[in-house]
Parts: structure tokens; C-alpha cells; sequence
């Protein structure tokens, strides 16, 4: 049997890594953004929506990076901290209306160019998809596991996290 500090102690490290990941993917977004895309884009206005479509998946990426490091400080011994359960609240409705904003926006400037266009709506469905896997309905599962995990329809850490925090302070 696992020892509870030894279990703790995995979960520990399990989250610095999720929440590392996290925050690295949002760093080698923007350098494939500003030193892969942006030197093969001549057109301002096309590299300008692509940016539009990246800032939700930036925004989403960097509020799940710190959730799992600040995860780390109660996993196994209290719950999330009623402030920051009412400031992650507030970020799935602003997620809601900087995704959907975006959206409209590349709608209305989709670059001309093919790939470009193509481009933008992937990067922006891929916000939508981290957006519903933080907030909605968990998606991330090991390739191997996905299809059978998927069909459960469980609810995501952070917002069993929210969860667990409110009815604490009720």
C-alpha cells in the first residue's frame, strides 16, 4: 500500500509537470508564432488574425500552467482557496467571451491565403478544445486510453477544484 505523503508527493510532481507543460506550450506557441508564421506572412491583416486566434489558446494555457502549480500547495491536504475558486469562475466566462470575440473577428478576416486560413481555425479550435477540457469536460487521456476514458464524461480537476472550494465555504 502508498503511503498518503508518498501519494501526495506524485501528485505533487505530476502537477509541476502538467503545469510546466503547460506554460512551455504557451512559450512554443509564440515562438512558432513570431519566428516561424509571422517571417512567412506578408500580409499584416492575415498575421494579425492569426494572433487573434492564438490569444484565447495563450489565455487558456497560462491559467491551466498556474492551476496545476498552484494545485500543488493543496492536493491531498485542503482544497483550492475560495478567492482563487471565484477567480477561476470569472475566467471561464471571460474565456467564453475572448473565444467567441475571436472567433467573430477571424470570421470577419480570414486571411486569403489557403494555408493561412487554415492556420488561424486550427489555432483557434484548438483554444475551443483546451477550453472544454480545463472547463467543460475532461479530453486529455493517454492516446492508448482515449477513446475508452473519453465516453466517461468526467468533469475536469479544476472544476471539481472550484467544486470542492464552494461547498467547503457554504
Amino acid at each position: 500500500m502508498v503511503e498518503p505523503d508518498a501519494r501526495r508527493e506524485g501528485l505533487r510532481r505530476k502537477f509541476l509537470s502538467l503545469g510546466l507543460g503547460e506554460l512551455a506550450a504557451a512559450v512554443v506557441f509564440v515562438y512558432i508564432a513570431l519566428w516561424v508564421v509571422g517571417p512567412k506572412v506578408r500580409d499584416e491583416r492575415s498575421m494579425l488574425t492569426f494572433m487573434v486566434a492564438l490569444a484565447p489558446l495563450l489565455l487558456i494555457l497560462c491559467q491551466a500552467g498556474a492551476y496545476w502549480l498552484l494545485a500543488r500547495s493543496w492536493v491531498k491536504v485542503g482544497s483550492m482557496p475560495r478567492p482563487l475558486a471565484l477567480l477561476y469562475r470569472v475566467f471561464r466566462v471571460l474565456n467564453v467571451v475572448v473565444i467567441l470575440a475571436a472567433g467573430l473577428y477571424i470570421v470577419l478576416n480570414l486571411p486569403d491565403a489557403p494555408v493561412m486560413a487554415v492556420l488561424t481555425v486550427v489555432v483557434w479550435l484548438f483554444a475551443v478544445v483546451e477550453f472544454v477540457n480545463y472547463y467543460v469536460l475532461r479530453l486529455s487521456y493517454p492516446i492508448n486510453k482515449w477513446f475508452h476514458q473519453v465516453g466517461r464524461w468526467r468533469t475536469p480537476q479544476l472544476i471539481r477544484d472550484i467544486h470542492a472550494s464552494e461547498h467547503l465555504y457554504r
